[in-house]
């Protein structure tokens, strides 16, 4: 084992910290000095049900106990765990599911109507029947003729693991069952496989621009750094508690975890977030430090201010992306102060710095463990104070993400040149603090969710209504993003906005469903043909076009 990986820091901090408290999520908690045990216990049974060093497991579920054994099951084992975002649908999941590899899906029953809804999608459903080894188990199979699968990509899923009883009814594509007992009291602890930092722990998916979700490959060492990185940004020690309600399968919470781990903190896991109960949680859980994407700052600022907002002992939140507008009154009205930074699911903790040496309206500066240039589209450094590029790479081997798992040419294009393409135009000072500008390229996020343009406009050119489809960002009045489509319908056809949103949403996540739509006779576009979504983002929202909190359209989750 190597200090940078899953096992070595689970058996190194185990000796110094003991029966210290690690991590409590619904369902159960976790002592350091438990934790080589108990991830021994879950490679054991990954093991027996027949994954194998390399094998990718899906893990689609929300925040609870089980859901961080996995993920320590599969780093001790050396497999590779794939948190999926519970709230994919259709082409999507099938497409991650896919790409992926995964022979094992752990699935809680909330997920299990999308997961069996893959049936339609790809293959013929099978009935749901015990199974105990991902071995003994076929694949999903081909669509039956005349049923073309909406990704080429087969399912290699053997299996299921149900974390809670799944309705008889939901026929699942794969043999299902709960996860098998632990090991016997008696039988000798699995030992950890010999990992090397570069080897993947994850694969984590990332919206798309002209194409699906990329599955970023994260190796140990990348957690490791994430981990002490942003535990020295916000000065955590082992005394600190840490407390996250963000969901387990985005990096900001999985990181948080290795911030406890690389520390000895403590971390609380909620379920969900809740702006009416986060301050009553923060009190309740002694929580020291916390943290907020960009729209939950203004959604707790637009509430009835109430006592609980001071009676936490809360000194800091990791809030990337908040406007710089709401920093300060919420620094007065909660006495807690908001982190800024920059990082990606590719590339780690990269910007940023300790409160005390935050710029207001920045990101912060480089990490000692980074080289970041602002470039043109040469990728030739420009002067401080121009707009350019932001490139990075990392010093240390393997902090930073090896590529997109199966896509070589999306690897080799964002990492050309020896240097990770954010894709976010941006401009440095002479004292070299970063300012965030836009997105050079074609993304979309809507309260701390990256959504794909590409996979918004597949579904919505599989309305039999729909000619053509162009998604792009519009600005929220919260913070990030809104959802726009703009439509251009067959000759004959003109469903309403209400009908084409029911068609969206048992197809795609709801935080991706379009906010606004906009109908149009054509697209503006190129001498090429290539719609200018530049100009319809320009435009922005226009006289014309449909808003579905304005009609009081609700979307389920």
């Amino acid at each position: 084992m190597h200090a940078l990986t899953l096992p070595s820091l689970l058996v190194e901090q185990a000796a110094r910290l003991g029966d210290r408290p690690w991590v409590q999520a619904p369902g159960g908690a976790l002592r350091f000095g438990d934790a080589p045990a108990h991830a021994a216990s879950w490679a054991a049974r990954l093991a027996a049900a027949g994954v194998k060093r390399g094998d990718r497991v899906g893990l689609m579920a929300g925040n609870r106990h089980e859901f961080l054994s996995i993920v320590l099951g599969c780093g001790w084992l050396g497999a590779v765990v794939v948190p999926i975002n519970t709230a994919s649908r259709g082409m999507q999941l099938q497409h991650m599911l896919g790409n992926s590899g995964c022979v094992l899906l752990v699935a809680d029953a909330a997920s299990c109507p999308a997961v069996a809804a893959l049936a339609s999608l790809s293959h013929a459903g099978q009935p749901t029947q015990p199974v105990q080894s991902v071995q003994d188990a076929q694949p999903a199979q081909p669509a039956p003729a005349g049923r073309q699968p909406v990704h080429d990509t087969p399912l290699a899923l053997r299996a299921i693991w149900l974390l809670d009883p799944a309705d008889p009814d939901c026929q699942l594509p794969v043999p299902a069952s709960a996860p098998p007992p632990a090991p016997h009291a008696d039988t000798p602890a699995l030992p950890a496989a010999t990992i090397q930092p570069g080897d993947m722990l994850a694969i984590l998916y990332t919206s798309g621009t002209s194409g699906p979700s990329k599955g970023v490959c994260c190796p140990h060492a990348q957690f490791y750094w994430w981990g002490k990185i942003a535990a020295r940004n916000l000065e955590i020690s082992d005394a600190d508690v840490l407390y996250t309600s963000l969901p387990l399968f985005h990096t900001n919470a999985l990181n948080a975890c290795f911030q406890a781990l690389v520390t000895g903190a403590s971390i609380i896991c909620d379920e969900r977030f809740s702006a009416s109960r986060y301050f009553d949680r923060l009190q309740a859980t002694g929580a020291t430090v916390t943290y907020l994407l960009g729209a939950m700052v203004p959604m707790l600022l637009a509430r009835e201010s109430r006592p609980s907002e001071r009676g936490h002992r809360t000194r800091i939140a990791l809030a990337p992306g908040v406007p710089e507008r709401f920093h300060a009154v919420f620094a007065e009205r909660t006495g807690m102060a908001l982190l800024e930074g920059y990082g990606s699911t590719e590339t780690n903790f990269a910007l940023g710095g300790v409160l005390a040496d935050q710029r207001a309206g920045t990101m912060g500066r480089v990490a000692p463990e980074f080289d970041a240039i602002v470039a043109d589209e040469h990728d030739a450094p420009v002067p401080d104070g121009e707009p350019g590029e932001l490139l990075l790479r990392a010093r240390p081997p393997f902090a930073i993400a090896t590529g997109y798992f199966g896509m070589p040419d999306k690897t080799v294009d964002a990492w050309r040149n020896l240097w990770f393409h954010t894709g976010d135009r941006v401009v440095r000072d002479a004292d070299g603090y970063f300012r965030f500008l836009d997105r050079m390229k074609d993304a979309i996020r809507r309260r701390g969710e990256n959504i794909s343009s590409y996979e918004v406009e597949q579904v919505l050119l599989s309305h039999p209504a729909v000619a053509t489809a162009a998604v792009y960002a519009v600005r929220s009045e919260l913070a990030e993003d809104e959802v726009m489509a703009a439509l251009v319908y067959k000759t004959g056809h003109a469903p309403t906005p209400e009908g084409l949103l029911d068609f969206c949403q048992p197809r795609m996540p709801y935080f991706a469903v379009p906010r606004y739509v906009r109908v149009l006779d054509d697209l503006p576009r190129t001498e090429n043909g290539k719609v200018r979504k530049f100009r319809l983002r320009e435009e922005g929202i226009t006289g014309d076009t449909w808003d579905r909190d304005a009609a009081g359209y609700r979307v389920a989750r």
